[in-house]
């Protein structure tokens, strides 16, 4: 898999993370804080192999076509 920078949290400091990556297979690789709250992860169900991240509002416009 090849991921390009899309972007990282201008507003997070010292290393821009979250980041969003867009890969050569038509999808995005989501670089975030680690969900650990039980209720969600209750709430989200995740199969084996998944993982859940949080990103904040402000990341949400970097999602598009680099």
């Amino acid at each position: 898999m090849k991921l390009t920078l899309v972007a990282g949290d201008p507003e997070s400091a010292p290393k821009n993370s979250p980041t969003l990556y867009k890969t050569d297979r038509g999808s995005w690789v989501v670089q975030g804080w680690v969900v650990t709250d039980p209720d969600a992860l209750a709430t989200l169900n995740l199969p084996d192999g998944e993982t859940a991240v949080e990103i904040p509002d402000r990341m949400i416009p970097f999602f598009a076509n680099p």
